[in-house]
């Protein structure tokens, strides 16, 4: 059910409403913190739902790698970093410090070197 912005022209709060395209059409939306019916529609950002698949499938087109140079630990981080946030998960500790290492410039060789057991806890490693 999509979500409505309003901003109330008498108390000034910003209201969110769900419903239905059909609802929108004759509803008069009420501020549920003063009741007035004075509110102002907002155009607020559109969210769309993505599948892994289709998240995993954007990484990858060549425009999301055309910055990436693996020769340069700060550019490895950042798509790291990037590919982090597209998925939505929080990689853990491990990783963190990695990414953050490597976007401070940090080479993965040294990385390795001072983190042995790096990956040790990953089921798939």
């Amino acid at each position: 059910m999509p979500v409505y912005e309003f901003r109330c022209q008498d108390c000034g709060r910003l209201v969110r409403l769900f419903m239905s395209f059909a609802e929108y059409d004759t509803a008069v939306p009420t501020c549920p913190y003063c009741q007035s019916q004075h509110l102002k529609r907002r155009i607020s950002r559109v969210a769309l739902g993505k599948s892994e698949a289709s998240r995993m499938d954007a990484m990858m087109d060549d425009s999301a790698l055309a910055d990436l140079d693996e020769n340069d630990p700060r550019s490895i981080g950042r798509f790291m970093r990037q590919m982090s946030s597209e998925m939505g998960e929080d990689m853990g500790d491990e990783f963190n410090e990695v990414v953050g290492r490597l976007e401070s410039g940090e080479s993965p060789e040294s990385i390795e070197e001072s983190m042995p057991d790096l990956g040790a806890d990953d089921p798939l490693a």
